[in-house]
């Protein structure tokens, strides 16, 4: 069966397994649900723990809010254990505001704290 007919699987969600190479149910019960979320997770995606929830559902042919919860504490634990051991991200934003330096007309620099273009610029 494929993940977009998986049950509990929307279309994003599917969009994402089919992105790492899960097409299938077998695809996904071949490497487990935790490995399944960290690959999501590994690709760049943003998931929630509701797709972690999801796949376990999809592999027992459940809700996946009828996982019990103390599986749903052991999948959280396993997948925060390997996200965990997952390398930080390539792209990180700047650990500091940006500057930048006005030149005024008469001789006096003055640095200003840079803003992202249509934020408030604080001159009311």
């Amino acid at each position: 069966m494929s993940t977009g007919k998986l049950r509990n699987i929307g279309p994003k969600s599917a969009a994402w397994l089919r992105q790492v190479g899960l097409r299938t149910q077998d695809d996904i019960a071949a490497i487990g649900t935790v490995e399944a979320f960290v690959r999501v997770k590994r690709a760049g995606f943003k998931p929630t723990l509701n797709l972690l929830y999801a796949l376990e559902g999809a592999l027992l042919e459940c809700h996946w809010q009828e996982v019990p919860e103390p599986r749903r504490q052991q999948l959280a634990a396993e997948a925060e254990a390997a996200i965990a051991l997952l390398p930080p991200p390539r792209y990180r934003p700047a650990a500091a505001p940006v500057t930048t330096t006005v030149h005024s007309g008469d001789g006096v620099d003055v640095p200003e704290m840079a803003t992202e273009p249509g934020a408030p610029d604080g001159d009311d």
